[in-house]
């Protein structure tokens, strides 16, 4: 059985912009009660306004996902003024495209606190909740670039790994117990994320998909309970075939990157 959102309770991070905000209007508009938060107060405003017009009940928060300490504040207040989180939608996210001999270890543990630890707690604090219920929902936005190791991205898809591996890893853990992550693995979407200053310019030549179209995609993907949704679905073609001749596919993007430069 597929996920119902009517009558459900959604908590979504990184909601003032973008995916986010996309997924926030859309689960308010299929009749969920929803929780938002991020560190813009004004873009959060407007994001909670657009929900609230749906009908449902709609709670937000500003929250620096970066500082755990606000993540843990995030989990209590969304379990005590929502009563609960029937999905949680760990979206939230930074890139700092960066070549990897210009890494530092400062930018590896921002990126990896934001993007992978923070998700991490967030689920480890509401999960409890989930099983006693027996049931719960916890969709993890990753990134294509967690399977297809892009470059100048280094911290990045690492990060974006380790939140997909971390998922697959715990739906095995509790197969028979009524909870389930599933991970998206957007590939170029246009928001502001390639455009953020402080980032190397993102320069492939790959046209970007909507925000819509990824919501509907992640939306589809809940109704048939599925694990994983690639959007475009190519990109999983692309992913398989790394797996089955990983020396041809990184000389291949080697090659790719050097003609670009």
């Amino acid at each position: 059985m597929g996920f119902d959102l009517r009558g459900s309770r959604v908590l979504v991070t990184g909601a003032s912009s973008g995916i986010g905000a996309g997924l926030a209007e859309a689960v308010a508009a299929a009749g969920a009660s929803v929780g938002i938060c991020a560190r813009r107060s004004d873009r959060l405003a407007e994001v909670a306004q657009r929900c609230a017009a749906h009908g449902g009940e709609v709670h937000s928060w500003i929250t620096d996902v970066a500082d755990p300490v606000q993540v843990d504040a995030l989990a209590d207040a969304a379990l005590a003024e929502m009563g609960g989180v029937d999905l949680l939608i760990n979206n939230a996210g930074i890139p700092k495209r960066r070549h990897v001999t210009a890494l530092d270890m400062a930018t590896v543990d921002y990126v990896t606190r934001v993007n992978y630890l923070a998700p991490v707690q967030l689920t480890l604090a509401l999960l409890p909740h989930m099983l006693v219920r027996g049931s719960g929902r916890i969709v993890n936005v990753s990134s294509v670039a967690a399977t297809l190791s892009s470059p100048g991205e280094s911290a990045y898809s690492a990060s974006k790994a380790a939140l997909a591996v971390f998922s697959e890893s715990m739906t095995v853990d509790l197969w028979d117990r009524g909870v389930r992550a599933m991970v998206v693995y957007p590939g170029v979407v246009d928001t502001e994320l390639f455009t953020l200053p402080d980032n190397d310019p993102f320069t492939a030549d790959i046209e970007p998909i909507t925000v819509s179209a990824l919501v509907a995609a992640v939306l589809d993907a809940l109704d048939r309970d599925a694990l994983e949704v690639y959007v475009p679905e190519f990109f999983k073609e692309f992913a398989v075939g790394k797996a089955a001749n990983i020396d041809g596919f990184l000389a291949g993007t080697a090659e790719f990157v050097r003609r670009q430069g």
